[in-house]
């Protein structure tokens, strides 16, 4: 069996931010979200992953590497243009020929893995295999109409949905879905809708079966998906406290890298701090990632990320529910402290008054 990852796409949703960083690159728990989905997949026994890549190609391949440090072999596969799931399945069939695979949304995060989806897929005789889980707005997803335990219709992003049951973005195949790829039209968004390839493949019979998440599943594709994604996965966290403290106030699971110095400072967790890191007079707050490099002095923060060689400096006011991109820049100069939240791209650099 082998693996399809999508690693294209453009991330409009969290700009500024995929202006000069790929979404599935983008750290949650200071690891690149795409991480947890290839450990997921690998963690099932699968070695073999087709990786499919748009414009950020050389930055999934410079980040990713040939797969070896997950004892797995990586295929990168161009696509020439998003246009859509089911087009990345046929722009991968050379490489995935006639295997049953899995396809994973490399910007997805699902709590528990995938071993036991895979591992029910290889032993049963079912055509596909989808995820669902119940969502409060299903018109934004794909939605499944069930009839006891079938799988009866899929709709791409309906008006009027008849379940609140998404499809989450893992889907596993057998080689029919590349017959009724072959039938496919774009839709009214002008792709080609996986949901579409599987309701052909209801439509002629074949079997699909479904599981309902019981854990917890993330689409990262907003700020607001992914603060929560990182304030998730920072709940699991053990304590580990690798770097130094002086007169500093630890509280709860916190990880302090090595070479991370914490000085006069509180940090209250869960959070993470990462490899030469300075935080010095601060307070560094729940659910927040500190990816490495970066310098806290004289300010607050909570329920964030930060992400690489950042500075923020005599902040006047609490930052919280803020995605700072790599080498930002946020100190102040004189004025009234007001209230802020902050969605900044690469290179940034924002001055309070």
């Amino acid at each position: 069996m082998k693996a399809l990852i999508l690693a294209g796409g453009k991330g409009t949703r969290l700009r500024p931010i995929t202006h000069s960083i790929a979404k599935q690159l983008v750290p949650v728990a200071n690891r690149p979200v795409i991480e947890y989905g290839i450990e997921a997949i690998r963690a099932s026994g699968i070695t073999d992953f087709g990786i499919i890549v748009g414009d950020s190609a050389q930055e999934i391949k410079a980040a990713l590497g040939d797969g070896s440090r997950w004892g797995a072999t990586f295929t990168y596969i161009p696509q020439s243009e998003p246009l859509g799931l089911a087009h990345a399945v046929k722009t991968a069939h050379p490489f995935l020929d006639d295997s049953k695979f899995i396809m994973y949304l490399g910007d997805n995060l699902i709590k528990g893995g995938v071993a036991e989806l895979v591992e029910d897929f290889q032993s049963g005789e079912c055509d596909a295999s989808i995820l669902l889980t119940h969502v409060d707005n299903p018109s934004e997803f794909g939605v499944a109409e069930l009839d006891g335990e079938r799988v009866v219709r899929l709709e791409e992003k309906p008006k009027q949905p008849k379940s609140d049951l998404a499809l989450v973005g893992v889907y596993l195949f057998n080689p029919s879905v590349f017959d009724a790829i072959e039938t496919l039209k774009p839709s009214f968004r002008g792709e080609y809708e996986i949901t579409d390839a599987i309701q052909t493949l209801l439509d002629w019979g074949k079997t699909v079966r479904y599981q309902i998440v019981t854990g917890w599943w993330k689409d990262t594709g907003t700020v607001e998906a992914i603060l929560d994604a990182n304030r998730l996965l920072l709940q699991d966290i053990e304590r580990r406290i690798s770097g130094e403290v002086s007169d500093s106030t630890i509280e709860g699971n916190c990880v302090i890298e090595s070479g991370a110095r914490v000085v006069g400072s509180t940090i209250r967790g869960p959070a993470i701090i990462g490899a030469g890191c300075v935080v010095e007079n601060s307070y560094v707050g729940p659910f927040t990632s500190v990816d490495s490099g970066t310098r806290i002095l004289g300010s607050e923060i909570e329920y964030s990320i930060v992400m690489q060689d950042c500075t923020i400096r005599d902040v006047p006011a609490r930052l919280s529910t803020s995605l700072i991109g790599r080498g930002v820049i946020v100190d102040k100069s004189d004025g009234t402290p007001k209230t802020a939240r902050l969605v900044l791209g690469d290179a940034s650099s924002v001055t309070f008054a």
